[in-house]
């Protein structure tokens, strides 16, 4: 290929996505604000006082997801709670046997967290970034191992999927899941 046929593919050409409407706006909104209060709420009443958290970094883009692309393969439940459970045992192991070399860690942390998610079909964006929180957490991340994958990430993605089945059916006009496996 040719540098000029490698470049020009960069110029697009699809048409970008029509705008969504008010109502679509606001039930995004709402599910967002309910599915991060529970585990910001969940968190800090029963979670912090135990040296764990039910609240991490990633929830923020899965609520993205969950709440404002309902219909995106990527939104779906095994990939919300797989591509975090997934990617959360990936980058325990990956700190566990190269933390000493952080870049290192969160590289293959992310990559082989993307593999995994792969394989496994449960393809979840936040999954990269639940990976790299494994490694680059600090010491209260790294203090809870392979319970990390469990609390906060599989707990935290458990209480924004149980909120978004509830909120986006409210919606005579939307639908969750659009599957289930």
């Amino acid at each position: 290929m040719n540098l000029s046929a490698y470049f020009s593919k960069m110029k697009g050409g699809a048409k970008s996505p029509p705008g969504v409407g008010l109502k679509e706006v606001l039930w995004s909104w709402l599910g967002a604000v309910i599915g991060i209060g529970a585990c910001g709420y969940l968190s800090s009443a029963y979670f912090e006082s135990r040296d764990l958290s039910l609240i991490i970094g990633s929830f923020g883009a899965s609520a993205v997801l969950v709440y404002g692309a309902i219909k995106s393969p990527l939104a779906q439940p095994r990939n919300v709670l797989g591509g975090h459970i997934v990617s959360a045992l990936v980058g325990v192991v990956c700190f566990k046997m190269f933390g000493g070399t952080l870049w290192m860690a969160s590289a293959l942390g992310v990559s082989l967290a993307i593999a995994a998610m792969l394989v496994t079909k449960t393809l979840h964006p936040p999954g990269g970034a639940t990976a790299l929180i494994a490694v680059i957490g600090g010491p209260k991340v790294h203090a809870l191992g392979f319970l990390y994958a469990f609390i906060p990430v599989g707990l935290g993605a458990l209480v924004l999927l149980l909120v978004a089945l509830v909120v986006n059916n409210l919606s005579q006009d939307r639908k969750y899941p659009e599957y289930w496996l």
